[in-house]
């Protein structure tokens, strides 16, 4: 059965730092892309981030040059280290492997 388990979420200051992790089971996960995506309140959700296997990165316009996707296939964990984060960066975000997203942790950005 495919987990995928997010956390590092939480409250932060614009211009603040997250490092978010997702611990991945239940698959090869060093033989899948894997994805970030996000859902603002209210919202629908948005794709924020991609890894492939072989480690390229796609980002979303929104996040480019502040926040950084990367993996640990040796601990089957997917990052995201989120830098200048901003008011609009607010939301629940969710790794994704395929369709398949974990129960998300929450980032909260306000002064």
């Amino acid at each position: 059965e495919v987990q995928l388990v997010e956390s590092g979420g939480g409250l932060v200051q614009p211009g603040g730092s997250l490092r978010l992790s997702c611990a991945a089971s239940g698959f090869t996960f060093s033989n899948r892309a894997m994805d970030w995506v996000r859902q603002a309140p209210g919202k629908g959700l948005e794709w924020v981030s991609s890894i492939t296997s072989d480690g390229r990165t796609y980002y979303a316009d929104s996040v480019k040059g502040r926040f950084t996707i990367s993996r640990d296939n040796a601990k089957n964990t997917l990052n995201l280290q989120m830098n200048s984060l901003k008011l609009e960066d607010t939301a629940v975000y969710y790794c994704q492997k395929g369709t398949v997203r974990g129960q998300g942790t929450q980032v909260t950005v306000s002064s």
